[in-house]
This record gives C-alpha cells, structure tokens and sequence, in this order.
C-alpha cells in the first residue's frame, strides 16, 4: 500500500464538489479515475484489459466493487484499510463497472463520459503524496532507459533488441511498460514506430511510457548521431512557456503549434502527430487539441511531445510554483542547456 490518507481525504472532497454539482452520485470505472481516486491501486491485471474494480461516489462514502478473485490480494496488497472495509465482491464473470452500474443504489448515477471535464479538472492539481511518488517513478524511468541503452546497445542491436532491455529495465523497478517505440535509421518517419527486426543504425530513437502507483512516466531518447537539436527545442519551449496556471489548453497548444513554422519547419508539422499535454494517470489527460479547453492549474504535470522527421523531444515536467521541474531526469544522459532547462541530447554509441 502507497496511498496517503490526507491525500485520499482532498480526492473525496474533490469528487464530492463535482457529486453536489451533478445532484447524483458519480461511477469511476476508468483506469485513470480509480487509481487516482484510490491513491495509487492497481487496477489492472492485463495491461490491455478493463480495471478490476470500480468506485460509486455517494453521500454516505464510497462503495468498491471488486472483481471477487482479486479481492483479497487487493485488500492485502493494494487498498488502504478504509477503503477495504466498504467492497462489494462481483463475480469474474460479471465486470466491475457493469456490476457498479446495474447496482440498485446506481439508478441515478452519473458514469465518467458524462462528467470527464470534470474529474479531469478534479485529477489536474497533484498532491503531495502523488508528486513525491511521481518523482520516484520518473527518476527510476530515466534511470531504467539510461542503464538499458548502455548494456550492449549498438548499431547492429535490432528494434527489438533494444526495446527488450528497455522493458526489462522498468519491470525490474516496478515499472509497467505501457508504450515501448524503438526506431532505427530507416525508420525514423514514423512517429509510432513499434520495434522491428530492423537494425538501429547510425541513429535511433526510444520512446517509453511506464506507469508505477498509477502514475504515468513519458520520455524520448536518441542514440547514435547527433543532429541539431535546437529548432525542437524552440518549439517544446514554447509549449511550456504558455502552459500556465489559468491559461486554456487550447491556448497552450495553439502557441505550440504556431511555434513550428518560426523555427524552421513546416507549418503545418503539427498536423501529422499528436503534441502532446497534461499527464498524471493516463498517458494524456487530456491530449491537447483545438477543442480541449480545460483550464491549466498549478502542480499539474506536462508531457508536450512536439516532433519533426528525425528529431522529438518529451520528458515528464512538473509545474509549480517554483516553475518547470523535469521529473524524467537521469543526470547520466547527455544534456544540453537551453534558456535555463537542461534538455536531453544524443547520446553517442
């Protein structure tokens, strides 16, 4: 068990708001919704399925259904002892949102697609025991990527060479590898490169997303020849520089995009991945667009993932008010200056 009790106490009197508002209690069934609502659980036990557990939010206190066979090593292993005392055991072959939903207290219940701005504001300020819990796993991430890379990885190592001791190194911290992209210098157009037999060459790039205590780490690295990195950078930082409390997300994300033609590439680069945006228990939450108006807060965390063919640059940053602290740092890796942040760079063979 990770969680924290005052942490958990301000998250039931977030959802609470939002349960006063809607006038009915409130379904968290989502991966990102009940681990940050539950402290850091697991909620999953294939990385692709559905959570093994769902949270009803109502005036007299939370109500958990648990999928009966993960029930014990939940309460034993996962749950604080408050949230343990208030399960109700759901067959296997009965899905715990669907159990949550057909309960007879949950007529009037409101289930996320209903409230997803919402709960997503109520997620957006991290706590003290989540931000402490988030610079452990994004230490430990970049850490794993640095360790991995430096074990034999070359020229001839395959995609999948390299992909596979990246993996291995989050397992080994606890870390579940959610994303694992590798490309090597044949490849480097595709932005959502899944690793091949193809062999890295004279340039590669890795790109993990791994997730601890429900939170989720992003980071990019490049191995092999360097490249000017600075055009990328421009843009990247011109995503920060407008991702401020009480700005809009659009906002933030129209500056960014705009930021692509004033350095160097195409104007219209921004079109053809997605550039990133707010993180925590979800890889995006939300991925920015045009039409995500979410207003930015305080302690909120960032992962903008602005890319051109062969270069990208995405680390996990936390902003506060102290400013941009990078939370996917490994001292170790290759860095270069840039108006105030150490960034990464390459790292050579």
């Amino acid at each position: 068990m990770v969680g924290s009790y005052q942490d958990r106490i301000e998250k039931q009197d977030r959802v609470a708001r939002v349960r006063r508002g809607a006038g009915a209690p409130i379904l968290l069934t989502s991966h990102e919704a009940v681990s940050w609502y539950l402290e850091g659980v697991r909620t999953h036990v294939s990385l692709a399925g559905p959570p093994v557990l769902a949270v009803r939010a109502d005036s007299d206190g939370d109500t958990l259904f648990v999928a009966d066979n993960e029930a014990d090593r939940l309460i034993a292993e996962e749950l604080l002892p408050s949230d343990a005392d208030r399960i109700v055991r759901v067959p296997w072959w009965t899905p715990p949102a669907v159990a949550a939903a057909e309960d007879v207290r949950s007529s009037s219940a409101l289930g996320e697609a209903v409230l997803a701005a919402e709960l997503r504001a109520v997620r957006a300020r991290m706590l003290p025991a989540e931000i402490s819990r988030y610079r452990s796993l994004g230490r430990d991430l970049a850490r794993a990527v640095t360790d991995s890379l430096a074990n034999g990885i070359g020229p001839a190592s395959s995609e999948r060479d390299a992909a596979s001791v990246v993996a291995t190194g989050l397992v080994s911290r606890g870390i579940d590898p959610l994303v694992v992209l590798v490309t090597g210098a044949e490849r480097v157009s595709y932005r959502h490169p899944l690793p091949t037999a193809a062999l890295l060459g004279a340039r590669a790039m890795i790109v993990v997303c791994g997730r601890r205590d429900g939170l989720i780490a992003n980071a990019t690295r490049w191995i092999g020849a360097a490249v000017d990195d600075e055009p990328i950078l421009a843009v990247e930082r011109a995503f920060l520089d407008a991702s401020v409390p009480g700005a809009r997300l659009d906002e933030a994300f129209a500056v960014g995009c705009a930021a692509y033609g004033r350095f160097g590439f195409d104007a219209d680069e921004w079109r053809r991945h997605h550039q990133g945006g707010p993180t925590g228990y979800a890889g995006r939450d939300p991925r920015a667009t045009a039409s995500t108006f979410d207003v930015l807060v305080e302690n909120q965390a960032f992962a903008w993932n602005p890319s051109a063919p062969g270069v990208k640059v995405e680390d996990t940053m936390l902003h506060s008010a102290e400013g941009w602290e990078i939370l996917t740092v490994d001292e170790r890796w290759p860095s270069v200056e840039y108006e105030g942040m150490r960034r990464p760079t390459t790292r050579g063979y």
